[in-house]
């Protein structure tokens, strides 16, 4: 009895065993590739499932979107070795799950080799600028290429995107000190404009302050003129006799004592007022009347000169004839 009681124990061990390999369960965004003997014989979708025992075996296919990182040693055509970071994203075709799982054993290897074949193929055409310049192009090119050799493996490569471009670093440095030194190139331009700028605000600012100081001293001088003219008028209806020379000689004396009051009362000034003796007001009252008039004063010995001389006679006499002439004393000839 305890025999049989252990033989149907273990019948019924072999069957719940049996029973369980044959149910699975395939989860969403995944695919189960049935094989029976080893053959591919079906596809199953996301649910429960039923094998045939010892017989079928089932293999699950991720149907996620996956992303693979890879870095590109390459050299520009100026001889720059650059590090380029290239991030994939991957996806198995929803329709090329047979593809996908018998075509390629390590796709991502296989993604890796074909994103370094391709970098390879355009980095070294272009220089570090235009490397530079050209990185979403780059990017765009690199997943057209990847793309159309990985659909035929069953995979869909979603983007393929270059996301630095790294330098040497001595190259980097020297980089730098260039955009540095542009930078300041074009700082210095700028501030030159603005300098500029103001220059000719200063001088605009400078010449309308020249134009209207212009106006009030032609406006001062019209207005002193006018005065003038007002002064001579009374001065002469008040002194009667009293001549227009007169007048102007008063007007000159007045202005020369206040030239120097203002000179003697202004504190700190280095000015000097040559010459400041009595005599100079009456030698500049002379001269300035004298080219009022239109005249000239004759200069200082010339009336000396003429009361020594003798008055010249009309028709002098001929010197004898066969001695020598006499200078005339007034032409000396």
């Amino acid at each position: 009895m305890p025999l049989v009681v252990i033989f149907f124990a273990i019948i019924v061990f072999f069957l719940l065993v049996t029973l369980l390999k044959t149910l699975y369960t395939v989860r969403t965004a995944t695919a189960g590739v049935v094989e029976r003997f080893g053959k591919f014989n079906r596809i199953t979708r996301p649910g429960l499932h039923f094998l045939i025992p010892f017989g079928e075996r089932v293999y699950f296919v991720d149907l996620q979107v996956k992303q693979a990182q890879f870095s590109v040693e390459t050299k520009t055509r100026d001889n720059v070795f650059v590090q380029i970071p290239v991030s994939v994203q991957y996806v198995v075709l929803d329709d090329k799950i047979y593809d996908a799982f018998y075509k390629l054993s390590m796709p991502q290897k296989q993604i890796e080799s074909f994103v370094f074949n391709s970098i390879l193929g355009h980095v070294p055409k272009l220089t570090l600028d235009e490397t530079f310049e050209q990185q979403s192009g780059i990017s765009v090119a690199v997943k057209v290429e990847l793309d159309a050799i990985m659909s035929g493996f069953g995979f869909n490569i979603l983007t393929a995107l270059v996301t630095d471009i790294i330098p040497d670093v001595k190259v980097k440095a020297a980089m730098n000190d260039i955009n540095a030194a542009q930078r300041a190139q074009v700082a210095a331009q700028a501030r030159g404009e603005a300098e500029k700028i103001l220059k000719v605000k200063q001088a605009e600012a400078e010449a309308q302050s020249k134009a209207l100081q212009g106006q009030g001293i032609a406006a001062e001088r019209q207005a002193i003129i006018d005065g003038l003219s007002a002064s001579i008028e009374h001065f002469q209806q008040g002194v009667p006799g009293a001549t227009s020379e007169d007048v102007m000689a008063l007007v000159l004396l007045t202005q020369y004592f206040d030239t120097l009051r203002d000179i003697g009362t202004r504190g700190g000034t280095n000015t000097l007022f040559l010459p400041n003796s009595p005599g100079a007001a009456s030698e500049f009252q002379t001269q300035i009347l004298a080219g009022l008039r239109g005249g000239h004063t004759p200069a200082p010995g010339i009336d000396a000169a003429r009361a020594v001389l003798p008055p010249r006679p009309t028709n002098p006499p001929a010197p004898p004839v066969g001695t020598p002439g006499t200078p005339d004393p007034y032409t000396g000839q």
